[in-house]
């Protein structure tokens, strides 16, 4: 959910996107990209921006706040990622948490 509660960010693996919906459930927005495959975790941060896992193109994208856009591509596999499934962003420790499913560790990304 956005930091202000009216929207609600969902993924869709099979369609390989993300989903915005208003409160009510209405459909603002669909976002894809080549970069995202098996979408899974998602989490908006205090800021607004929506971070959210590709789990099997093993990338955390960052999108705008309202999921229309894509503003970076955090985190590869070459950053030690492998099949990630949430995402958390930690403002105290300035980091991305990212739990995988292959792998027995949690990633702490600064």
């Amino acid at each position: 959910m956005s930091p202000s509660g009216d929207k609600i960010f969902v993924t869709n693996s099979d369609r390989d996107k993300v989903i915005t919906l208003a409160r009510d459930g209405t459909v603002l927005c669909t976002f894809t990209d080549p970069d995202l495959k098996l979408p899974s975790g998602i989490h908006a941060t205090a800021l607004g921006k929506v971070l959210v896992c590709g789990g099997s193109s093993n990338t955390i994208l960052q999108l705008d706040g309202e999921g229309k856009k894509k503003l970076a591509t955090l985190a590869t596999r070459s950053d030690g990622l492998n099949e990630p499934q949430s995402v958390c962003y930690n403002k105290s420790s300035a980091s991305i948490i990212v739990g995988q499913t292959s792998v027995a560790n949690i990633l702490c990304l600064k």
